[in-house]
């Protein structure tokens, strides 16, 4: 079903596709003026507008099609008219956005049905060129869970078994054990897997932001709202909505989002109109939902809508026979991300690495690999230091604290990028802003500072 306009000053004209275009499922808004199309196109999302190419003496269809495009609107116009002319329709062609130009005839009906529904059809088939190129990589997704423990093979076929089903999961796990590969691995083993997955993590806005986010809005709606804008319900219609961190979302944003839920529609903000989606929900957190619901922290009702099938993931601590699998794929990509030789851990550091107990999970081992290919002079990775660095920060080999000095507030991994990121800056300020020298005064290969200056935008 489309969200339709049509823009007509014929009332029988409106009448007629009005009734014809309702019965074949989609829903449709009329208006007689070009003032009155003015005031849709700015307060709701059209998927296809099919407008009168002379409304009055003063006003046509090519003049809303350039105030739509001026309003970077998605909307479609087909364009219909008694008084047909090669001019107009370059025009009209010239300004984009046009998909088909009908002169009113006694099967004018007819002909619009078509258009709109081979419009339609294109639409479609654009939205699933996007999701197939966005999608590639998500198709062979357990294949980014890697290991081959028991509780790892269990996850594994959990993945497949809730796959084919529609109901929302709710993925719990420490941090960085990989909830999100996890999400992308439901979306990409499930019949939805040619349509989008959408991300989006709770924690990283603030509640007016995420919910314009989520909803969309249209133009007005707020202070800076220059535009109409889908949201990502809408992005994800047809596909799969991953919300990472949902235990951050604010009580207000839980309502709605649980209006969403129950309705299956979505209202942007700032319009009157409803839009139906369909989505499929993953959720994610690290938080103890249970006990936030008994604290009054999240709603009772949205804590069972979002957990109709909970799936556990293991900590690293709990599987570290994963380890060495693990290792050896980070380091067989950085290598090649980096251009380096490196092909081997030093002899004892894949002991030393399965011994630990990373607290931050598979994400801290990734980083501390990357860093050791980064530190890495030949074909041999030396773990010894990087470890010896990570248990002089307070963890032991076997999780407990020492007392060194306290943990960095914003844990670990942030503390070590924000060293990384300064010392990089201020080895090219020392060097006059030269790469190869403030590879050479950190001891550095150039390929690892090129890497590093890449991924912190420096």
């Amino acid at each position: 079903m489309a969200h339709l306009l049509i823009i007509d000053d014929e009332q029988s004209i409106r009448e007629m596709l009005d009734i014809a275009l309702r019965k074949e499922g989609h829903q449709v808004e009329t208006v007689a003026t070009a003032a009155d199309g003015r005031r849709k196109l700015e307060s709701a999302i059209f998927d296809l507008a099919i407008c009168d190419l002379r409304l009055s003496p003063q006003d046509n269809g090519l003049d809303l099609l350039r105030f739509s495009r001026q309003q970077d609107s998605e909307t479609a116009f087909v364009f219909i008219t008694g008084h047909g002319s090669m001019e107009t329709a370059i025009e009209a062609i010239k300004i984009g956005g046009v998909v088909d130009y009908i002169i009113k005839s006694p099967d004018l009906v007819d002909r619009v049905l078509y258009t709109v529904a081979r419009a339609l059809h294109f639409q479609e088939l654009k939205r699933e060129n996007t999701s197939l190129k966005r999608e590639l990589k998500s198709r062979n997704e357990l294949g980014h869970l890697i290991g081959n423990s028991p509780v790892i093979s269990q996850l594994k076929e959990m993945v497949r078994t809730v796959a084919a089903t529609a109901s929302t999961v709710l993925i719990r796990g420490e941090s960085g054990t990989g909830k999100e590969l996890v999400a992308r691995g439901i979306h990409g083993c499930s019949p939805r897997a040619d349509q989008p997955f959408i991300t989006v993590n709770c924690g990283a806005f603030p509640e007016t932001l995420l919910e314009s986010e989520l909803f969309g809005y249209v133009k007005g709606a707020f202070t800076g709202a220059n535009t109409n804008r889908r949201g990502l319900f809408e992005a994800a219609d047809k596909g799969t909505l991953f919300l990472d961190e949902i235990g951050e979302m604010t009580l207000p944003m839980q309502v709605s989002l649980l209006r969403v839920l129950q309705e299956r529609q979505v209202r942007p903000l700032g319009s009157s109109n409803n839009i139906p989606v369909d989505v499929r929900l993953l959720a994610a957190t690290n938080a103890d939902l249970e006990t936030a619901v008994r604290e009054g922290r999240f709603r009772e009702d949205l804590y069972y809508r979002i957990s109709v099938i909970p799936v556990e993931l293991p900590a690293l601590r709990d599987r570290r026979e994963d380890i060495p699998l693990l290792a050896m794929h980070f380091l067989r990509r950085f290598a090649a991300e980096m251009g380096k030789p490196v092909s081997k851990f030093d002899p004892g550091g894949m002991a030393r690495l399965e011994a630990y107990d990373w607290p931050g999970n598979v994400r801290q081992l990734e980083n501390v690999v990357e860093r050791a290919v980064a530190l890495a002079q030949g074909e041999t990775v030396t773990v010894g230091p990087l470890q010896a660095r990570l248990n002089g920060n307070g963890a032991t080999a076997n999780g407990a604290t020492s007392g060194l000095p306290p943990l960095p507030p914003d844990g670990l991994e942030r503390f070590i990028e924000d060293v990384e990121k300064h010392y990089l800056s201020a080895a090219l300020g020392q060097s006059g802003g030269v790469r190869t020298r403030a590879a050479d005064m950190l001891r550095m290969s150039y390929r690892s500072f090129r890497h590093y200056a890449k991924k912190y935008s420096i």
